[in-house]
């Protein structure tokens, strides 16, 4: 398959505000990458960003993201999210690897998705693979409106997370919240650039043309 993000995102069904988070991430990613003082594969990085969240509406609770249903509303997307469980599961993170490999991405770019989980970051931490640290950190820079600093992104998962059935504890989220803080320095230090650097206004420009960056 050879489509534009954007249209995959229309084949998909995949809710607007959850476009924008994937766009968001690939645009991160994108600009490390730009800015890393050693060799990477982009267009990889950029795809596995761009596909990592494609089954997260399996785990939406919808009283909480109400200001995003619109147009279509409640109904449409409760219907949407009825059928991503009927045909894929109940596991987000399931159904998105069967989405890739429906969409016929190879093994390499699955295997980095599958890597973009909050329990692995002190294996990355320790890990010599900074194309999963980019992709991990990249999420890690994003909540449901924009792009924000590593510190707001894992405080505002903590108060989204403190009632669901995903949170972790509150011990082991504080030593992931410093390995993944570990991992932002060990990033930076091979970056022309510094993490306040990326923001909403630096990749406004990325995420436009992310817009119809080519699935191959």
């Amino acid at each position: 398959m050879v489509k534009k993000i954007s249209e995959i995102y229309k084949d998909y069904k995949i809710l607007p505000t959850l476009q924008e988070h994937m766009l968001r991430v690939a645009a991160v990613a994108s600009f490390v990458c730009d800015n890393f003082n050693e060799p990477l594969p982009k267009d990889e990085i950029i795809t596995a960003c761009l596909l990592h969240d494609m089954g997260n509406i399996l785990k939406f609770k919808w009283d909480s993201l109400s200001e995003f249903l619109k147009p279509e509303g409640l109904e449409y997307w409760q219907n949407v999210q009825n059928e991503y469980k009927k045909k894929y599961g109940e596991d987000e993170h399931q159904a998105t690897v069967k989405i890739m490999k429906e969409i016929g991405l190879p093994g390499n770019i699955i295997s980095l998705v599958e890597q973009v989980q909050f329990s692995l970051f002190c294996d990355h931490r320790v890990s010599n693979d900074f194309v999963s640290k980019i992709i991990v950190y990249a999420d890690s820079r994003v909540d449901p409106h924009g792009v924000v600093s590593y510190e707001e992104r894992m405080s505002e998962a903590k108060k989204r997370y403190q009632n669901h059935s995903l949170r972790t504890e509150e011990k082991e989220r504080q030593r992931l919240v410093a390995c993944g803080k570990d991992i932002e320095k060990q990033i930076f230090a091979k970056c022309k650039i510094k993490p306040e650097d990326i923001n909403n206004k630096t990749v406004a420009s990325i995420i436009a043309e992310l817009k119809n960056f080519v699935i191959k």
